[in-house]
């Protein structure tokens, strides 16, 4: 249907984008507190860059990309994530060469075809943030620390930390080898999607949204027993600086992220008043992704956190976001001569930064006051012919319907005012 929107996606209205404003400059202003500058990459990259960096056996490359050929049959796919297209730029114009770490900060939408629920939709919205170029714990714990301070910001109580530590290839390989023996005996009733991953990744299968393999899983082997003395020294001294920072947490064997470039850290902030989609924010560390992109090794951490989850959250806290305030002047005229100057004045006044309106429907001068008042405007500038020959204008208070006489020359600054 030409007037439906498609399925997955949603309008965002004028009575409702001020909500959006409010959590975008909100999470600006923080980033550019931290230190991290804003990067905007395309809204589409080649398909090869997904499938290498977010992984070939996720739900969101197995199942999810939207991915098309163009004209000149490359394969091209809508963005489901941010942090690899902001690799691909930091390879790309070699921002590696600069003085690191390298801190930026995003704002994009986002493409993933997926059964749309309560804060999941398949063109959604994401805020997010990456540091690249150290290794330390401390960026690890100062991106975990920008997330809960933007949340509590935002007046968000109800929300849980939880970290893991999900290791590196070397200590990986033991879990994995550990993971198929307790899956084994297992293997016939995994779904068709988790017996492609026996072997290739079984930790995706710690992941899998079915019942069934979620059941299954249960009592597995966590990857926090298998840990090498440095993935296992890295989570201690992650914990102690976020002990340091006052930021409370959970260690949670449990979490493993959708994405396959995730190293050592994995967290997510999660509340309990949004359903069974609880996870508000999420991300961790890759310490390899850079170089699987085809740049330098180089270690990097970032979180990704979707517009429409938080704002659900921020509902289910009773958060109230301040609307915009209402049109401060509205301009009623009555007559030619009175719409010319009005015309003129209204582009001054503007001019001036305050918001001013006319009415675009030539009403009659009761019908413009009606508008008015239901535009909410604060003061209404009356003009007519004998204003205009007397050289003076009435400004009424709309909200006491208080009038008084203004010099015409006077009017501007008296609106100042």
């Amino acid at each position: 249907m030409l007037t439906n929107a498609p399925k997955g996606t949603k309008d965002i209205l004028p009575n409702q984008v001020y909500k959006w404003h409010f959590v975008e400059k909100a999470f600006a202003d923080i980033c550019q507190r931290y230190g991290f500058k804003e990067i905007r990459t395309p809204i589409f990259e080649h398909t090869e860059l997904f499938k290498r960096g977010v992984g070939d056996t996720t739900d969101i490359v197995e199942k999810q990309m939207y991915s098309f050929e163009d004209y000149a049959k490359r394969s091209i796919t809508l963005k489901p994530e941010g942090t690899s297209p902001v690799v691909r730029a930091f390879v790309e114009h070699k921002l590696f060469a600069e003085v690191q770490p390298t801190k930026m900060y995003y704002d994009i939408p986002c493409f993933r075809y997926e059964k749309p629920q309560s804060g999941r939709l398949r063109e959604f919205h994401q805020l997010g943030i990456e540091v690249f170029g150290t290794d330390n714990m401390m960026a690890d714990a100062e991106v975990i620390c920008l997330a809960s301070d933007f949340l509590s910001s935002l007046g968000i109580r109800d929300l849980e930390l939880r970290i893991n530590s999900i290791g590196c290839p070397k200590c990986r390989e033991k879990h994995r080898t550990a993971l198929r023996e307790f899956l084994k005996p297992k293997y016939d009733q995994l779904c068709d999607t988790c017996k492609g991953r026996y072997d290739r990744n079984p930790m995706r299968i710690l992941d899998c949204k079915s019942e069934t393999c979620q059941e299954l899983v249960k009592g597995a082997p966590v990857m926090l027993d298998y840990l090498c003395d440095d993935c296992k020294e890295a989570f201690k001294t992650l914990q102690k600086d976020l002990t340091a920072m006052g930021i409370d947490f959970i260690v949670d064997p449990g979490i493993v992220r959708g994405l396959d470039y995730y190293t050592k850290t994995a967290f997510e902030f999660v509340s309990n008043k949004i359903g069974a989609q609880g996870t508000v924010c999420g991300g961790g560390r890759y310490d390899h992704l850079i170089e699987q992109l085809g740049g330098p090794a180089t270690p990097g951490v970032g979180f990704g956190l979707g517009i429409e989850r938080l704002l659900l959250t921020m509902e289910a806290n009773e958060i109230m976001i301040p609307e915009p305030e209402s049109v401060d002047v509205f301009i009623a005229v009555m007559g030619e001569p009175a719409k010319e100057y009005g015309l003129s004045l209204l582009r001054k006044i503007r001019q001036e930064g305050i918001k001013a309106e006319m009415d675009l429907l030539a009403r009659n001068f009761k019908g413009q006051f009606k508008y008015a008042d239901r535009i909410h405007a604060k003061y209404t500038v009356v003009i007519g012919d004998n204003e205009l020959q007397e050289g003076m204008l009435s400004i009424k208070t709309m909200a006491t319907s208080e009038q008084r006489v203004v010099a015409i020359d006077k009017i501007i600054e008296e609106l100042k005012k």
